[in-house]
């Protein structure tokens, strides 16, 4: 597609106006959230009327910045572990109040990210004549859902106005059907305003979900194969989650209990990026790796698996990052001691890392959704402004 300015331009200047309605199912400290948040704000500003729904309680407060004109919406009907006779309520529930609050919004198109919510969107948009675009943000092959989700995703996909993943891998899983009405999106850079380096405290870094995908327990693993070989690094684990006791536990048990920090959720985004050394991508499998994206673009040096999917789009092995052989324990330890014991290395590659992501600006990134936006514009019978017409293609 047409990457310059002037495309740009028309997209921003296509949109204007426009009703757009988001649907996630919560707004707290997660890779989709960020881009809500990011793409939410950025509509908003272009003069959209930008609507935000999602399944929370209604005291939830998002973990990132909205724009003040964004309008959130809570339905309080939010995810919790059920019965299957109360699950088949909650879910019914959740129909009815999404198909409600999304009428009263009044959109011309609506953007509904994760395959659950997906899913509900979907079925409570029939027959309501609205684009819908859908966004997978993880690995579609390998993340669990159940097979009643996984048949109603493959089933209903093919209705959508369009989906977009992070990755052409991502994409590359769903039926040709729904890949003809494909995006690829990547994340985008979004550091912290403000943000301070203080560094030089020797702390190698992680940052996620405590979630076995993560592979945190892989991580604890390896950094005990070294920890006495550089005896003045610490490892901090930055997130939370369902698995916190599980690798606490895990981290004693290694004796690594002096050696590795997990503070729980930064008090705001970003915070983490101020006192990174260097940071390591433990993931078993991603559906892009915002947070690997971020320590990149701040300057540091990373090391990764080499998981599906996202790594491998970011890193180019040994110029700007080190990739190793997903799951290998070992090959982790190793190149985490051999960056740990080279200042001049780890000087290269977050030079390298913090130049080459650029290619991940906000702007560009934005532009590719304004481009999405104002295909289903074009398609949408809700819209009552003409839309200046501009060729959606697949961003590679």
């Amino acid at each position: 597609m047409d990457t310059g300015k002037g495309a740009d331009i028309v997209g921003a200047a296509g949109i204007a106006g426009a009703r757009i309605t988001i649907i996630v199912s919560a707004l707290g400290a997660g890779g989709t959230e960020h881009v809500v948040s990011l793409v939410a704000s950025h509509w908003a500003r272009l003069g959209c009327a930008v609507t935000v729904i999602t399944l929370e309680a209604p005291a939830s407060e998002p973990y990132y910045k909205f724009d003040p004109r964004v309008a959130i919406e809570r339905l309080d009907v939010p995810t919790e572990k059920a019965t299957k006779l109360r699950a088949a309520w909650l879910v019914a529930r959740r129909l009815h109040r999404l198909r409600s609050t999304i009428t009263r919004s009044r959109p011309d198109f609506v953007l509904s990210f994760l395959t659950r919510t997906n899913v509900l969107t979907l079925v409570a948009t029939r027959g309501l004549g609205l684009p819908v675009i859908v966004s997978e943000r993880n690995n579609p092959a390998v993340q669990p859902f159940g097979p009643l989700w996984k048949w109603l995703q493959l089933r209903l996909y093919p209705r959508a106005f369009a989906l977009v993943t992070m990755t052409k891998g991502a994409l590359d899983y769903f039926s040709p059907e729904v890949r003809r009405h494909g995006r690829v999106i990547p994340n985008a850079i979004n550091l912290p305003a403000g943000w301070e380096n203080r560094r030089g405290n020797k702390m190698l870094t992680a940052v996620g979900r405590l979630t076995r995908q993560k592979g945190f327990d892989l991580l604890l693993e390896a950094f005990a194969r070294i920890a006495d070989t550089h005896p003045d690094w610490k490892l901090v684990i930055w997130g939370e989650g369902e698995a916190r006791t599980e690798l606490e536990a895990q981290r004693d048990a290694l004796g690594l209990s002096n050696r590795v920090e997990m503070p729980g959720l930064t008090a705001k985004p970003g915070l983490w990026l101020e006192t990174a050394e260097a940071f390591v991508l433990s993931s078993r499998y991603e559906g892009w790796g915002i947070v690997l994206l971020e320590a990149m673009a701040a300057g540091l040096p990373v090391v990764s698996f080499a998981c599906d999917w996202g790594p491998t789009d970011m890193i180019a092995d040994g110029e700007d990052g080190i990739l190793v052989p997903n799951g290998d324990i070992a090959a982790l330890a190793d190149a985490l001691s051999n960056l740990m014991a080279d200042e001049a290395l780890r000087a290269r590659l977050a030079a390298n890392a913090e130049a080459n992501v650029r290619r991940y600006d906000a702007a560009h990134i934005l532009s590719q959704w304004d481009v999405v936006a104002l295909s289903a514009l074009e398609h949408s019978s809700a819209r009552k402004m003409p839309v200046k017409p501009y060729p959606a293609k697949a961003a590679g």
